[in-house]
């Protein structure tokens, strides 16, 4: 018995991880924040929203959020979320 393989195998190279990753930047406002996370930016999967219903979802990024944790009013764990 034997096995043929067809295909190639690929690896990542430097750039697609370095493409993938976020740039850790401070906002100067939420119209700057929405402009590129239009949800807004969350501090983790796990916090919801005390201020009702919103229209789109949170970036999830800690450090992110760290960065930009001022433009969170409501300090409900999203800034900026809309």
């Amino acid at each position: 018995m034997s096995v043929a393989i067809i295909g190639s195998v690929t690896t990542p190279t430097i750039e697609a991880e370095a493409s993938t990753k976020v740039k850790i930047v401070e906002y100067k406002n939420c119209k700057e924040i929405n402009a590129i996370y239009s949800g807004g930016i969350a501090k983790s999967a796990t916090v919801k929203n005390i201020g009702g219903k919103t229209k789109y979802k949170p970036f999830v990024s800690a450090e992110l959020y760290t960065k930009n944790d001022k433009s969170d009013r409501d300090n409900d764990g999203i800034a900026c979320e809309r």
